[in-house]
């Protein structure tokens, strides 16, 4: 089966100038399917044991397919104004949500302290709390991140100047 897209558009040339699979275009008839799918992984993650979910909508990713505008040239409900273009996005989150809700189940420490699990991975929360074993210990909250800093050339904004506990 061929890959799927919201445009039947060639690809660029993959790694090494290797030539990729066309991708077909996603049938309106099909999207509820898809839509579908999203729910049904994020269940099947949480009946798994995985303290949530996350919606992948980059990278040219069929989501993100949908919203660009240089990439989805479809003229029905799911292309044209932004509106349009990002319908699929958010019908799979209501999906996802309303299939497993907006809350995780436990915390990191108390998945450890239950033997739920032996590591917790916080990915973009570890460059937001230079202070991380500190917070954990005491229980504190942990800062925000701010994604807009990530892979910035300023050697000053994100990377360093997050708040420790004791500011």
């Amino acid at each position: 089966m061929a890959p799927i897209s919201c445009t039947d558009k060639g690809c660029t040339p993959g790694l090494h100038g290797r030539s990729r699979a066309i991708p077909r275009r996603l049938s309106a008839d099909e999207i509820p399917q898809v839509i579908h799918d999203y729910r049904i992984a994020a269940r099947n993650a949480i009946e798994d044991g995985f303290d949530g979910v996350e919606i992948h909508g980059a990278n040219g990713c069929l989501l993100e397919q949908f919203m660009k505008d240089n990439v989805n040239d479809r003229t029905d409900e799911y292309g044209g104004t932004l509106e349009k273009r990002c319908r699929l996005a958010l019908e799979v989150v209501k999906a996802v949500v309303d299939e497993i809700g907006t809350t995780k189940k436990d915390s990191g420490n108390k998945m450890i302290d239950e033997n739920h699990a032996d590591l917790i991975a916080y990915g973009r929360l570890f460059l937001a709390n230079p202070d991380r074993p500190k917070r954990f210990a005491v229980d504190a909250p942990l800062n925000n991140y701010i994604r807009d800093t990530f892979y910035t050339p300023d050697p000053i904004v994100g990377y360093t100047d997050y708040p420790f506990l004791d500011q």
